[in-house]
């Protein structure tokens, strides 16, 4: 059954996300889910919050025949309520597989969480600082300070702007910070702050529309103002890495050849997630912006070009923990970069293309 078709859990909650991974430690196999001869795996995957045009890979390779064609039966897709329950409920069994900013993943990691990156979808992130052009153009970072920043003190936006900040010296009593709450686009809209921050590939073209159309915001990207750090990428666990490779393998075949698939043809991956549920209708236009911004600002660097999609750099990662730890958001010893992620699937996918 297409996971178009299957019911998505909405909005989860802290309460939700623990029990869900209480019974999902249990509905586990010891072999890591495969199941008899000739029968599809089943796996669930769980995403970091409601579905955004980068999440269109999992449901492409459903929709499309990808995952079947790998051996696996994906029986729900669940949306969540932020990278850090997101990396909590597949760390502690919940979920098979997961999408999650993968910062977060590094500090996760220092936190016990034992996930890993499988692929890096956005090779830069797609986060910056979003402001009202007509009130305040951002030409570098010296321009945030004096602004009123609405800051949510949680989550990737929050590890992001405590990272920029530092990594452009500026200390955050020069920042006049106002604590904001989800969804806090509107205190920008409203001028109840002069700036948020927010994600190219996410909520910018909703601000854009709002604010007055294309070009009514400022938007300076951490990519560009010295936050040199991977973005969203999918995630599995340690275990699943230990007990069953060859289905890690599997998954991580369909989903890239759906980021393929994505990247290549981004309005019809936006007409298939507005066939997810009756809340999406409509928002084509939307899943396009965003897919596009993804394309032409995040899913390809350097390292793509040589490797393919969704390849990752060891340096690249050093460089993404170093930043974490020079902002002592880490929780003890900063990992090693080999802790965090493993290339080898991913290298795998397009060494045999």
């Amino acid at each position: 059954m297409s996971a178009f078709r299957k019911s998505l859990i909405l909005g989860t909650s802290a309460v939700s996300v623990l029990a869900l991974a209480a019974c999902g430690s249990e509905a586990s196999s010891a072999d890591g889910g495969s199941t008899a001869a000739g029968e599809l795996d089943e796996v669930t995957v769980q995403l970091d919050y409601t579905i955004r045009g980068n999440h269109g890979m999992f449901y492409v390779a459903d929709e499309l025949g990808y995952f079947e064609d790998e051996g696996i039966d994906v029986t729900e897709i669940n949306t969540g309520s932020g990278s850090p329950d997101a990396l909590r409920l597949v760390g502690t069994g919940g979920a098979d597989f997961g999408f999650a900013d993968l910062p977060s993943l590094v500090t996760a990691r220092t936190q016990d969480v034992p996930v890993k990156a499988l692929a890096a979808v956005n090779q830069v992130s797609p986060l910056g600082v979003c402001t009202l052009k007509e009130n305040t153009e951002l030409s570098s970072p010296a321009d945030l300070v004096g602004l009123r920043m609405g800051v949510h003190p949680a989550g990737s936006t929050y590890i992001f702007y405590q990272a920029l900040l530092s990594a452009n010296g500026i200390d955050r009593e020069q920042v006049e910070e106002v604590t904001v709450t989800p969804p806090y686009e509107n205190y920008l809209i409203q001028k109840q702050v002069d700036g948020v921050i927010c994600y190219v590939d996410a909520e910018v073209p909703i601000l854009e529309d709002a604010a007055g159309g294309e070009g009514s915001l400022s938007i300076l990207l951490g990519s560009e103002a010295g936050y040199d750090a991977y973005g969203s990428g999918l995630f599995t666990t340690d275990e699943m890495l230990e007990s069953d490779p060859d289905l890690v393998q599997r998954f991580t075949n369909a989903y890239l050849k759906a980021f393929e698939y994505v990247n290549e043809n981004p309005e019809e991956t936006a007409e298939l997630l507005t066939g997810v549920s009756a809340e999406l209708e409509g928002k084509q236009e939307l899943f396009t912006r965003q897919l596009q911004a993804d394309i032409d600002k995040t899913f390809s660097s350097p390292t793509t070009e040589e490797s393919g999609l969704g390849a990752m750099d060891e340096e690249m990662w050093q460089s993404t923990i170093d930043i974490l730890a020079a902002q002592g958001v880490l929780k003890g010893e900063p990992p090693a970069a080999a802790d965090v992620y493993d290339p080898t699937f991913v290298d795998a996918y397009h060494s045999e293309k």
